[in-house]
């Protein structure tokens, strides 16, 4: 707590060395409750800038982002503990979004006209999506730019406000950002952060001038994020965990799947929501997999290809998983001595049951489980099974079977002979389903999320002896009807 103000306040740390990056104030809910009231002031003046401006807007701080590109990775570095290389790239990911929500916005949502059908022939009926208001978002500590600009840029485009509570670990990019945000938009507090620890967010999934939450996190913070929405009956868009798998068949290049495999297993640490957690490997093509696997694991180093666990307490998970993963199958990279906290060295566990905590939890962790199936069929049966539906990777020479199979396997999103390239198109939709949650955000279903569709029918001129909305209806008109139906629809198919 701050001595000289009395306020509460909190530290962001390095976890690669513990040091202070930054002090940030917890704000309660009272603090919350008026930035969301001045939100929903700004939300009015920015729906009424209409599409073009709106558009300028966001292009504009599409701009200043990219200026600034290599002052948010640094932040991110430090707060996250990830090589500035890959906070870069994050940011990269996040610029190409934002410059996709605001060149698509109209085209998405803008009014446009819809076929009233021949009963309504003397109709004109329009289709147009309206902003909600005020989005409040939710963001991770992982991707702390990335994440939660595909809620934040797709809200804005929308014409929506948005209050941003960032993970009480990377508070300083969250404020960065919106503070980048208000060069762009300086008259009105449009996009804004709100710092502080669970009681912050709780209070902002709480508020009744919020109309959606965007929330990012485990599946058990989104059901008490829910909990505090139920009571304004806010709607919500939830990304959760993931237990992602890649499926290498048997025509599959094999160094390619292997590369894949490590990067989604182990870049930034394992912490990825959509990285790669389980592989199953087709037995004709298995030992050449292993042996690829194995020989680029042994050149990866913890503290220099990647940072450290940014969470302390998920060391604990980490820990618990390599444990049994190694007493039920067999590990053919590192084991429990891997673990050096802050950092995990690369492990490779194979032949693990299905039913261990490393197969069926999610880890969060620089760790993979490998299984050597009997067929691909097999592979998408044993991939399918967990709770969890976020994202997944197919790895086949035969085109037409890889869409097969990802068509078929339960995720919202797949990739084919690459790892996590989803992410990467603005236009396709990410989100997932059972444990890993509901909604989408990105592409056009991400911009419809922030949005309220409005449905808009006027008469353009009166169908003589035809007015079924009126008391002055008669059999006549009511017959004349039922014969235009039965003519139209009463034919069946053969």
């Amino acid at each position: 707590m701050s001595t000289a103000t009395g306020q509460r306040t909190f530290d962001s740390l390095d976890p690669a060395t513990g040091s202070v990056v930054g002090t940030h104030p917890v704000q309660d809910a009272r603090a919350v409750r008026a930035a969301v009231a001045e939100a929903e002031h700004a939300a009015r003046w920015w729906a009424g800038l209409g599409w073009a401006e709106r558009r300028r807007r966001l292009l504009d701080y599409k701009a200043v982002v990219t200026q600034n590109l290599s002052r948010i990775a640094e932040v991110v570095h430090r707060e996250t503990g990830k090589p500035e290389a890959d906070a870069t790239l994050e940011v990269i990911l996040a610029v190409t979004h934002i410059d996709w929500a605001a060149r698509n916005a109209r085209r998405v949502l803008g009014p446009r006209r819809v076929r009233p059908g021949l009963v309504g022939a003397n109709l004109a009926a329009t289709l147009e999506y309206l902003p909600l208001g005020v989005v409040g978002v939710i963001g991770p500590w992982n991707y702390p730019v990335f994440t939660p600009m595909g809620s934040i840029a797709y809200a804005l485009a929308a014409g929506n406000a948005v209050v941003f509570k960032p993970s009480e670990l990377t508070p300083g990019t969250g404020v960065l950002l919106a503070e980048l945000f208000a060069e762009s938009v300086p008259e009105q507090p449009v996009f804004r952060t709100v710092t502080g620890l669970g009681e912050t967010g709780a209070a902002l999934a709480g508020d009744p001038g919020v109309k959606k939450i965007a929330f990012t996190g485990s599946t058990a913070t989104a059901k008490r994020v829910m909990t505090a929405c139920a009571a304004n009956l806010t709607p919500m868009v939830a990304e959760c965990g993931g237990k992602d798998a890649l499926i290498v068949d048997a025509d599959a290049d094999v160094r390619a799947a292997a590369d894949a495999a490590l990067w989604g297993a182990m870049s930034n640490a394992g912490q990825t929501c959509v990285g790669v957690e389980r592989v199953y490997v087709v037995d004709a093509v298995y030992d050449a997999f292993m042996r690829e696997l194995t020989e680029r694991a042994a050149t990866i180093r913890a503290g220099e290809d990647y940072g450290p666990i940014t969470m302390p307490a998920q060391l604990d998970v980490i820990r618990r998983h390599i444990a049994d993963a190694v007493a039920r199958g067999r590990a053919v990279v590192g084991g429990p001595e891997s673990v050096r906290a802050p950092y995990v060295d690369p492990v490779i566990v194979e032949d693990v049951p299905e039913d261990s905590p490393a197969v069926r939890e999610e880890t969060f962790g620089p760790t993979v489980t490998v299984k050597r199936v009997a067929d691909a069929e097999e592979a998408l049966e044993k991939a399918n099974a967990g709770a969890y539906g976020l994202a997944g990777t197919i790895f086949s020479g035969n085109a037409r079977r890889a869409v097969e199979l990802a068509r078929r396997m339960r995720t919202g999103m797949t990739a084919i002979n690459s790892v996590i390239s989803f992410a990467s198109v603005p236009s396709l939709p990410f989100g997932g389903l059972g444990d890993s949650g509901f909604g989408r955000i990105h592409g056009a279903d991400g911009l419809r999320e922030f949005a309220r569709p409005k449905g808009i029918s006027r008469q353009r001129f009166a169908l003589p002896g035809m007015n079924l909305t009126s008391f002055a209806r008669g059999q006549k008109e009511l017959d004349q009807v039922v014969r235009l139906v039965t003519f139209l629809h009463g034919r069946r198919k053969r």
